[in-house]
């Protein structure tokens, strides 16, 4: 019962909980910015279209409602700038972990085959490959890697946990590399629509792709941008080859989005104000947590996107962690993400506007 088990690393979250408790027990509580969980209202209109789906006895495809494809295909043109983006172009999922997860597996890999995704990096890239028998490894630059074996590339942009963005330039390169090697590339953009100091670009721009989507496959969800964490609320776009082969996959498994959160999803995509209106609460809420962590001595990198503060202080990052634990304040270590992140951690800006003021106090008087 434990052979697949067995093929996992310890779950990096458990080693936080000492440093949890001691931030719990500061006077005035603590300030949980580790996660980076959303804790805002879920939009009014997706509520309604949620409630107004409720009654829903039957049961949901797997590639969801056409109005629920038109929405995703629609979105994609709009604030992609994706082109000719069709129904077959689309695959709902239930959430994006699952898929980071599961797709080595899904995609039949195993020994034998390779995943690379970036040095610094979401810890569930490894998990997929690890679950399907995989070999994996890290890369600086994805086009000075061996391409022989190497059967998918992950990219992440913008990053988590640095919040770095690769430029058009450097997405139009790698996309090309991938295709002259045949490495099926596959983009986590869930962050997208986050961009602070610059402006994020999709695998799925015709300047970067050429306009066609060949080989390529991009990685949305609507948990950051619409607060939606709870409805496991995701979609991939790309080539039709291999979302093709994915769905039907899928459709065994039972990987199917409730159709009230399908209804959900529509209203959400359809609607930007409420997008805007968020990354006005997190602006606000990032520009008081960056200044306040300089005045304290922390240098801020990359950082131009995303939920994610990068920060460091040239020490070990389980010394900052416990430092700031000892203030209420629990942040993310950042050896969690790789070996490379041992000297940083990763500070959410994810937290109510009270808890952030009760940060940016302690550390002002600290």
């Amino acid at each position: 019962m434990s052979a697949v088990s067995d093929r996992l690393p310890t779950f990096p979250w458990d080693k936080l909980e000492p440093y949890k408790a001691t931030a719990a027990a500061h006077p005035g509580g603590i300030v949980d910015l580790s996660v980076g969980t959303p804790v805002d209202p879920v939009p009014e209109l997706v509520q309604k279209a949620l409630v107004a789906a409720a009654d829903s006895p039957g049961y949901p495809t797997v590639w969801g409602t056409p109005e629920l494809r038109d929405a995703i295909t629609g979105w994609a043109e709009r604030r992609l700038g994706a082109r000719g983006i069709t129904h077959h172009h689309v695959l709902p999922i239930v959430g994006s972990k699952e898929l980071v997860a599961w797709l080595p597996t899904q995609l039949g890999l195993g020994p034998g085959d390779r995943v690379a995704y970036p040095r610094l990096a979401y810890p569930t890239y490894e998990v997929g490959a690890r679950l399907a028998r995989a070999a994996y490894e890290v890369y600086d630059d994805p086009t000075r890697l061996d391409p022989e074996g190497l059967k998918l590339l992950w990219l992440n942009s913008p990053s988590n946990p640095t919040g770095k963005v690769l430029s058009q330039e450097e997405l139009t390169r790698i996309v090309a590399w991938a295709r002259e090697h045949g490495v099926l590339l596959f983009s986590d953009e869930c962050y997208l629509e986050l961009g602070w100091e610059a402006d994020p670009v999709s695998v799925l721009h015709p300047d970067v792709n050429g306009g066609s989507y060949d080989g390529i496959v991009a990685v949305h969800s609507l948990s950051k941008r619409s607060n939606l964490a709870g409805y496991r609320a995701a979609f991939l776009l790309g080539d039709p080859a291999v979302l093709s082969p994915l769905l039907q996959i899928r459709k065994h498994g039972g990987m199917m989005t409730s159709a009230p959160t399908q209804a959900a999803v529509v209203a959400a995509l359809g609607d930007d104000a409420h997008v805007r209106e968020q990354r006005d609460r997190y602006a606000a809420r990032r520009a008081a947590l960056r200044g306040a962590l300089e005045r304290h001595g922390f240098r801020i990198e990359h950082s131009e996107a995303s939920l994610y503060l990068w920060a460091t202080r040239d020490e070990s990052c389980w010394t900052t962690v416990a430092h700031l634990a000892d203030l209420g304040i629990l942040v993310a270590p950042g050896d969690f993400y790789g070996s490379a992140g041992e000297h940083h951690v990763r500070v959410a800006f994810t937290a109510t506007d009270e808890r952030v003021a009760a940060a940016v106090a302690r550390l002002t008087r600290a």
